[in-house]
Parts: C-alpha cells; structure tokens; sequence
C-alpha cells in the first residue's frame, strides 16, 4: 500500500517555510502524494451542512482560509522532485473549466509529470452563491467540465457543446506531460461512485472505517461492471480524516480494498512539523508492511 499526506493548508501557520519542511520530510521518507484541499472564500454563518462532521460544521471558522491549491501545488512542485503531487478536492464545478485546464496541464508540464486532480462537487451552497455559480445541476455541470477538460488536454483542436457549457474550437498548449491526466473523484454517495466508475482513475472516499470502505468498494465494482471496467482500473485511496487510526489497521483498510493510505498531517506551525512526521512514521511503516 502506498502512503499519502492530507495535508491542511490554511491560514495562519501554512507559511513558506512550514511547505517547505513538508516537502523535505516527504521526499525524506519517500511518501508518494501529498493533497491539498480548496475553499476560496469561508463564512462565519451558513446554511450548508458539512457533511464529515456530525454538526455539520466545518471544523474551522470563517477566518481560517486555505491556500489556493494550484498555487500551493506550483509551491510544493518547485521544492519536491519526487512525490506526487494532488487535489482533494478541487471543486470543479465553481471553476472555468477552460483555465482550470490551463492550470493543470502547465502545473503537470512544470512538475515533470507528477498532478493528480482529485474533483469534487462541493458541499457550501455559500460558496458557489459568492462565486455567482448556480448550485442546482452541480453534479452535470462537473462531468460537462471533465469533458471540457479532456478536449483541451488531449486534443490538437479542441471544442465541446454540452448542455451548460460550449467550446468553440480552440487550441490549448502546452499539453500535459501524462496522458492521460489521472483523474481521482471524491465522496461516497451513489452519484459519485457511478461518476468514478465513468469517469476517473481513482477514488478517494473520505472520513470512512474499514468496514464502511469495504461495503463502498462493493458498491463501486457493481458500478464499474456496468462501465465495463475492472475494479484494477480505479486506484483507491482512502483518508479517515479525524478518525483515530492505529498501524494495526492499516491492514484492515488494504482487505477493504485501499491501494493508498492517506494520513491528515497536521502540524499547527513550521517548528511542529518534524514532530508530526515523527507521529506518522509508524503509520508510514504499517503501509509498506501491507
């Protein structure tokens, strides 16, 4: 199994030297991906509920804002040679596909071919109010932005007519340097598998027990039979979030079908970060045991 950082990237304490740390110590104990997550704005009071937490609060306030991803990633790229580097998510359907694209394909180019574009459909109706993104038809507008995407990363002229979004015909350079771009959907409802087993690479179920994986990934080969793909098309990784997990389970999450094992690193500023991966190490070890 191999080891991945869920890494927090909000402010205060993600400063230059608390990223740089963290790709030292990650191309130090060879973790193969690190993720970042994306909210552009946060709110002090919202409607929204979020759904990882068991009062649907997110568990950090309106003031806590997180770097913007394909930023941090072109950060984190220029300080790693090795480790991959992802979304997680990228919240797709808020964005203009055509320069999300763009940022992809140049983050892909710089980086030696080493992005991973974790995409999610986002939970914070505030959110896409602020962005003046509809919030009905979210999920359509995700696989019209996939396909948008896909045209410009691969094709020579690329177009689209869907039923939200056009493009007319276009070229778009540098391409990406993998072909193609792996593609890693996140969440765990039935739309999101089924669009995983269209659509994606990889999986990246959140905040889940053993047990719950290994009832999801049954879920997700039933929904790739009817794509007519293997469950060895999709590679999984999962994150437990705040979930305590000890090594002992990481065997468990490997019989549930885990190919990756996501640790959420959290160092609360730059000197703490040799402690947090101190912390993670035996976690580290058990997924290579595995």
């Amino acid at each position: 199994m191999r080891f991945d950082l869920w890494l927090p990237t909000a402010n205060p304490f993600a400063t230059p030297d608390y990223l740089r740390r963290v790709c030292e110590g990650a191309e130090a104990l060879e973790v193969h991906r690190i993720w970042v997550g994306e909210h552009v704005v946060l709110f002090d009071d919202y409607g929204s509920s979020y759904p990882y937490a068991a009062d649907g609060r997110l568990p950090v306030g309106g003031s806590t804002g997180l770097l913007e991803p394909f930023v941090t990633l072109s950060f984190l790229a220029a300080h790693t040679s090795s480790v991959r580097l992802g979304t997680a998510m990228c919240l797709v359907p808020q964005r203009n596909p055509v320069y999300t694209a763009k940022e992809v394909a140049t983050l892909d180019w710089l980086s030696g071919g080493r992005i991973d574009l974790g995409v999610g459909v986002g939970w914070l109706r505030e959110e896409f109010a602020a962005l003046g993104v509809p919030w009905p038809r979210r999920g359509r507008r995700t696989d019209e932005c996939l396909d948008v995407m896909r045209t410009l990363w691969e094709d020579e002229v690329s177009s689209y007519d869907g039923e939200l979004i056009s493009l007319p015909p276009c070229r778009q350079f540098p391409k990406p340097v993998q072909r193609p771009v792996p593609i890693h959907i996140g969440g765990e409802s039935d739309a999101a598998l089924r669009r995983v087993a269209r659509v994606a690479n990889g999986w990246v179920p959140f905040n889940c027990r053993p047990e719950e994986l290994a009832s999801l990934v049954e879920k997700l080969e039933g929904a790739l039979a009817k794509e007519g793909r293997r469950r060895e098309d999709v590679e999984i990784t999962v994150c437990p979030y705040f979930n305590r997990t000890a090594p002992e389970d990481i065997a468990a999450y490997a019989k549930a079908g885990a190919d990756c094992f996501a640790t959420f690193f959290l160092a609360l500023d730059a000197g703490q970060v040799p402690d947090a991966f101190d912390a993670v190490r035996p976690t580290l070890e058990a997924t290579r045991a595995v």
